[in-house]
């Protein structure tokens, strides 16, 4: 089955350039690009199928593929990946209703669903985490571009998106909507537990890591519901020309505005001036009635997204290690990494305890 033209329109048409210089897919390598004699759609997906180890996500395959009216990208969802994160709809149809309140998105060319597959635009530029990975400023655009996308996802109207899931909370329901988040990141360690639980508990994880997130979610203020993208950082940013755009809609909720800037902020790792701006940014882009208690709701969704990766990547980066696939200097990135994300989740639990380098790498090693 199929959504959408039967050929992929002219990418070129787009206001963003499509030169061959561009690197915009996240982690692809720098390798031929494959060249399509058409536009036909399944000719693009089978071309890129062949190409699938050049760039994956963690649900995704992101294949550039050449066409005779410029590059796209054919986006493959990766066969059993582990799921992580909460979904509730179609990317395709996410990126379908975008435009055009939020003109720096890729455009959905194509979508199909036997086999799954998406076209979308190629978008000229820089991964932003190519530039400025964390520890490093971002250029000085970036956050108020990211206050504008902020603004635009409050402009898209809930008759335009997909059909919400029948049993979704309702307007204003944070608690509820808070609830489900936290049943995701609950289900992830619970799935894990037994293949992953020894290694938890080296870590100096909680029996029940969550515990300390779940009796704050009461304290959410009600506040109205509106389109969140909740994956926005470095690698899913392209930077050409003074502009931002924003990739992969894949995550993308109904809900309070305020757990998208925790997410961001969280992701982002920035710079504590930086922070602050993207704080105020996100403030001056949304309404007076979202903004109530923001900052003390704000903690409260920090404190989740710390568990939360605690928990997910520790399972991830351990599968990583131990599939042997990382260079070295790969999985000393992974190790620093997750040291990071475990102190910030000790710091939620108020164990005292300071996970050091070292240990985790031990851990990690002895448990993979």
């Amino acid at each position: 089955m199929t959504r959408s033209d039967p050929a992929i329109p002219d990418p070129a048409g787009s206001a963003v350039g499509n030169g061959p210089a561009a690197d915009a897919v996240v982690g692809e390598v720098r390798a031929t690009v494959p060249h399509a004699a058409t536009n036909e759609p399944d000719e693009l997906y089978w071309l890129a199928l062949a190409r699938t180890d050049r760039s994956a996500g963690f649900y995704n395959h992101n294949v550039r593929v050449g066409t005779p009216s410029g590059p796209v990208v054919v986006r493959i969802p990766i066969p059993e990946a582990d799921t992580m994160d909460l979904t509730i709809w179609p990317e395709s149809e996410v990126v379908r209703a975008l435009h055009p309140a939020i003109p720096r998105a890729p455009r959905l060319l194509h979508a199909n669903v036997g086999p799954a597959y998406q076209i979308v635009e190629w978008i000229e530029g820089d991964v932003l985490d190519a530039i400025a990975p964390r520890g490093k400023r971002v250029p000085e655009h970036v956050i108020p571009d990211v206050g504008a996308l902020f603004t635009q996802l409050g402009r898209v109207p809930l008759d335009q998106l997909p059909a919400l899931p029948a049993d979704w909370p309702g307007d204003g329901d944070t608690a509820a909507f808070a609830s489900r988040l936290s049943a995701i990141t609950a289900g992830v360690h619970a799935r894990f537990l037994a293949e992953f639980g020894d290694l938890f508990k080296a870590l100096g994880f909680p029996a029940d890591p969550l515990e300390p997130v779940l009796e704050r979610w009461s304290t959410l203020c009600p506040r109205p519901f509106r389109l969140l993208h909740t994956d926005i950082h470095r690698k899913n940013m392209i930077v050409n020309g003074g502009a931002t755009y924003f990739l992969d809609w894949e995550l993308a909720l109904w809900g309070d505005p305020v757990y998208d800037l925790a997410v961001h902020l969280h992701k982002m790792a920035y710079q504590p001036d930086e922070e602050e701006l993207a704080g105020a940014a996100w403030r001056n882009a949304v309404p007076p009635e979202a903004a109530v208690e923001w900052t003390r709701d704000l903690a409260t969704y920090l404190a989740h997204e710390r568990v939360k990766s605690a928990v997910v990547d520790t399972v991830r980066y351990t599968k990583l290690i131990a599939a042997g696939s990382e260079t070295p200097a790969a999985e000393a990135a992974l190790l620093d990494k997750l040291t990071v994300k475990l102190q910030a989740a000790h710091a939620v639990w108020r164990t005292g305890h300071v996970p050091d380098r070292e240990n985790v790498e031990n851990r990690l090693r002895i448990g993979s």
